[in-house]
């Protein structure tokens, strides 16, 4: 029997209206996602504090259907890393109803490959291949998702200043 190798991809968007070190807070908040990613109306801390490794988050709500049948989707995810000088974080699923299984991810936020000054926020994930789904329909959730949130920073940003 043939094993189905793990399924890996990364998305990215450009900052265009702040740079690393204002967006940078939004993103070590880990209890905070739900302020940020488009249609997540929940999201809190269930173990730790937040932004230490270790710390967990429960997440629900979110558009991936669950494999149960239930009316909401929802996971639990640790916070594997974070390094605040190089501005990433890795985190995995514990727990979750949506199929997703060996599900580990960073994001950081990079130097934009061509341009001097500007940054990129990069999304990386690994996950074993779900049923009824193909990795050319999950990408563009997350790069829709990443663009969106961003846009939510960004704004957020503005609106301070």
């Amino acid at each position: 029997m043939e094993q189905q190798t793990k399924w890996k991809a990364t998305v990215s968007t450009r900052l265009e209206n702040a740079n690393a070190d204002q967006i940078w807070p939004f993103f070590k908040d880990f209890f905070g996602l739900h302020k940020w990613f488009p249609g997540l109306p929940t999201c809190y801390g269930i173990h730790g504090s937040n932004g230490e490794p270790g710390c967990i988050r429960y997440c629900a709500g979110f558009s991936l259907p669950s494999v149960d049948g239930a009316a909401v989707s929802w996971c639990t995810e640790r916070l594997i890393e974070i390094d605040h000088v190089e501005m990433s974080l890795s985190y995995e699923i514990v727990d979750c109803n949506t199929g997703f299984m060996s599900y580990i991810a960073s994001m950081k936020i990079v130097p934009a490959a061509d341009s001097g000054g500007e940054w990129s926020i990069e999304w990386c994930f690994e996950v074993e291949p779900l049923v009824g789904w193909r990795l050319e329909d999950l990408v563009p959730k997350y790069e829709s998702g990443l663009q969106l949130m961003v846009k939510k920073m960004e704004a957020a940003v503005s609106d301070s200043s």
